[in-house]
């Protein structure tokens, strides 16, 4: 049915739009949305995947090697190491629990060995996606318990690419030492070359294309694919090329940039993944999956929460942040669907466990998110229960959020006098420019400094703009400022937001938009001779004067820069 695939396409996003709206009026997340577009789009109510199911999964897999490239894209090992050794514990006790557990429940439930270990394992991870989306709606990943918890979220997510590297080193269930020396043997060779690459061959190559937007975006997905298939025909899984891809541009200056412009392609690929993983739920199944995966919903909701809470209380936190942290992380990761989609096609799991885990998926993500949306209220709620155990003998202060006093957006124009005024007056300030020498050489002094686009929305969800009083823009595009000004807006109401144009015709646009003050250069240098003429006779010796402060400026502006 080749050709009806567009309107095959079509109606799936169309019900998936429908689902989301409903769902997004109940403050869920859209995972959940895309899931039951695809319990009705499947064989149970519309069957509209009927057909082209090779060209789906061709589809989910893109969605699963984007997903897990910009997991190792945005692994902060820096951040890991602020938290210590608190995260690894608890993210690790947290996961041998669960899986332990998991185990026992579900062999308590007849289920093979197999079967339990997979769904055991699946279900030990939470969704960094979910969680840190949700952190960020609700301005708490600066807080304790925040940073604690995106700790966490990165320990699972290395001891997920661990269990993948395992599962896929081992496809064909050769375990002896010659296989096992073979791979090792491959692991470094792959490991040692990728290091090499991005080391000595990334970076020539990115400072050469960073400056074009559309070649950064083509070269990044480019590298993506070619390393994950590289590592494929090396005998590794396209999972681990995935994340191995991401890795070797993660410490790259243009890591915020890269991400942003990989997010929208990944999204379309994954909500696929997600409609398919859905259609596979067929109702003949229901009564044999619901009570697995009613037991295992409640144990996520109940357990997860009750072992973070005991770790984190042996590391000496308060009872309300152990009590945050924990209800946060009480849900079931993207992550466990390509474990188990993995084992499926690997032949060590069959369908019911992945339909079981689409089930737990959907009810502990739904209640988790009211739970992660009010976990504040809640524990208010809650207090006296905890009152009951006496005085609690921890104290903690809450972590205070980085921020900078003003951003200045393009240094090379007259930025880099606007820093000097900045510096002068002891403001904090950060630099964002799209030319990455600029940011190198800024760097390297000392100066925040930040690579990417001014329009791109992205790119400016990851700054800490919400408490700047100051905001200037020198790069002259309209169409680029009046989103970045509509965005800043949106978030913060009281900065002085300063931009630039070359051309009056666009100004009304701007202010409205929310800018504070246009800087027009004709105008400016318009009025500079006006005043100058005003105030001064014209002689050699003014003149004298003016051309010396002038290449002092130009020295100093070529110092800044250089």
């Amino acid at each position: 049915m080749d050709s009806n695939i567009f309107l095959q396409i079509s109606a799936l996003f169309g019900i998936t739009v429908s689902i989301a709206f409903v769902i997004k009026l109940m403050r869920q997340p859209l995972m959940v949305a895309y899931i039951i577009a695809g319990i009705v789009s499947g064989p149970l109510f519309l069957d509209l995947l009927r057909g082209d199911s090779n060209m789906y999964k061709a589809f989910s897999q893109f969605g699963i090697v984007l997903l897990l490239f910009l997991l190792g894209l945005n692994l902060d090992f820096n951040h890991l190491k602020k938290i210590g050794k608190i995260s690894a514990i608890a993210g690790g006790g947290q996961i041998l629990f669960t899986f332990i557990v998991g185990v026992i429940i579900l062999l308590s439930l007849n289920f093979s060995l197999s079967s339990a270990a997979y769904l055991a394992l699946a279900i030990t991870f939470s969704s960094t996606i979910i969680i840190v989306k949700l952190l960020n709606d609700k301005k708490d990943t600066e807080t304790i318990y925040g940073k604690y918890t995106i700790g966490l979220m990165l320990v699972q997510d290395i001891i997920a690419i661990l269990v993948l590297i395992t599962i896929g080193t081992f496809i064909g269930g050769e375990s002896n030492m010659n296989s096992l020396f073979l791979f090792l043997l491959k692991g470094a060779g792959s490991v040692i070359a990728l290091f090499l690459i991005s080391k000595y061959f990334l970076p020539r190559i990115l400072d050469r294309i960073v400056n074009s937007g559309e070649l950064l975006f083509i070269f990044t997905i480019t590298w993506c694919f070619g390393v994950a298939s590289l590592v494929y025909l090396a005998g590794f899984s396209i999972e681990i090329g995935a994340v191995a891809a991401g890795l070797t541009l993660g410490s790259s200056p243009y890591q915020k940039g890269i991400s942003s412009r990989i997010k929208p392609l990944r999204d379309f690929f994954i909500v696929l993944f997600f409609i398919i993983l859905g259609s596979q739920m067929g109702l003949t199944d229901i009564g044999k999956i619901a009570r697995p995966g009613i037991i295992l919903s409640i144990f996520i909701l109940v357990g997860n929460p009750i072992i973070l809470y005991v770790l984190f209380r042996l590391f000496k936190f308060t009872r309300q942040n152990s009590f945050l942290s924990g209800v946060t992380a009480a849900q079931v990761s993207e992550f466990g669907f390509i474990l188990l989609f993995t084992g499926q096609i690997m032949g060590h799991v069959g369908k019911e466990i992945l339909q079981i885990f689409t089930m737990v998926a959907l009810i502990t993500i739904f209640i988790s998110s009211y739970l992660i949306t009010y976990n504040k209220k809640i524990f208010k709620i809650l207090k006296p229960v905890f009152d009951f155990f006496g005085k609690d003998k921890y104290l903690q202060r809450s972590g205070k959020e980085e921020y900078f006093d003003a951003w200045v957006f393009g240094y090379h124009r007259i930025g880099w006098k606007v820093c000097e005024g900045l510096r002068e007056k002891g403001m904090k300030y950060a630099v964002v420019d799209f030319n990455h020498s600029a940011i190198e050489k800024l760097k390297g002094k000392g100066i925040p400094a930040f690579f990417g686009d001014v329009s791109d929305i992205e790119f400016l969800q990851m700054l800490p703009l919400e408490k700047s009083n100051f905001i200037i823009s020198t790069f002259p595009d309209p169409e680029s400022q009046e989103t970045f000004i509509s965005y800043i807006r949106s978030i913060n109401k009281k900065s002085t937001i300063i931009a630039t144009l070359n051309h009056n015709m666009y100004m009304d646009t701007l202010y409205k938009a929310g800018a504070s003050y246009i800087i027009l250069p004709h105008l400016l240098g318009g009025v500079w001779v006006y005043e100058m003429l005003k105030k001064h006779e014209f002689n050699e010796e003014y003149f004298e004067k003016l051309r010396k402060k002038q290449y002092a400026d130009l020295a100093f502006r070529h110092a800044s820069i250089n």
